[in-house]
């Protein structure tokens, strides 16, 4: 295995696992989501990131129902500036709620699944924010690249009461073309 899958791999290792120990209480999910409404495009903006999105701009998370029930999520984003590089990661998602379907495993490398909780979602699917309950990470995402800010303070006042540290939350930078 060369350096860094190596190192990508112990990392999500430990997402994965560190996310099993907690003393805050279980995060709330959502009470339903419509798989085949939740599907598309999500543009990422906020969140407390994981390593390899610290520097991302344009972060557009992409989902897309496959047949056998799994998820196949593409996460795009440029690094460092608008004009970095592009960089895609391709985890599954796997529903493990089938109730709800709102509790998912995001598995970037075999075997491991990281803890994807939809905590927030909006009834016109515009808006959603995905929690682990460590509280180590957080997505805030829109069908657009920006939200009112009203909105966006309000998710931030959630995310305080649910117990996340808001000083490590990073306002992602989008910046897309007009649309005619």
């Amino acid at each position: 295995m060369n350096r860094s899958l190596q190192v990508v791999a112990c990392a999500l290792g430990c997402l994965c696992w560190s996310g099993c120990a907690t003393k805050q209480p279980p995060l709330k999910t959502v009470e339903r989501v419509d798989l085949p409404r939740y599907m598309g495009p999500w543009y990422v903006i906020a969140a407390i990131p994981t390593f390899i999105e610290t520097k991302a701009y344009n972060g557009v998370e992409t989902y897309r129902l496959d047949p056998d029930g799994t998820i196949d999520t593409v996460f795009t984003f440029n690094e460092g500036g608008f004009d970095g590089p592009a960089k895609r990661h391709n985890p599954r998602g796997f529903v493990q709620d089938t109730v709800n379907n709102s509790t998912w495993g995001m598995q970037f490398i075999w075997p491991f699944k990281a803890e994807f909780l939809i905590t927030h979602l909006n009834a016109d699917y515009t808006q959603t924010v995905i929690g682990r309950n460590k509280r180590d990470y957080v997505w805030i995402m829109a069908r657009t690249p920006e939200i009112p800010a009203a909105d966006y303070r309000r998710l931030l006042g959630e995310l305080e009461a649910q117990g996340y540290d808001l000083t490590k939350i990073r306002k992602v930078p989008q910046r897309w073309p007009a649309k005619n």
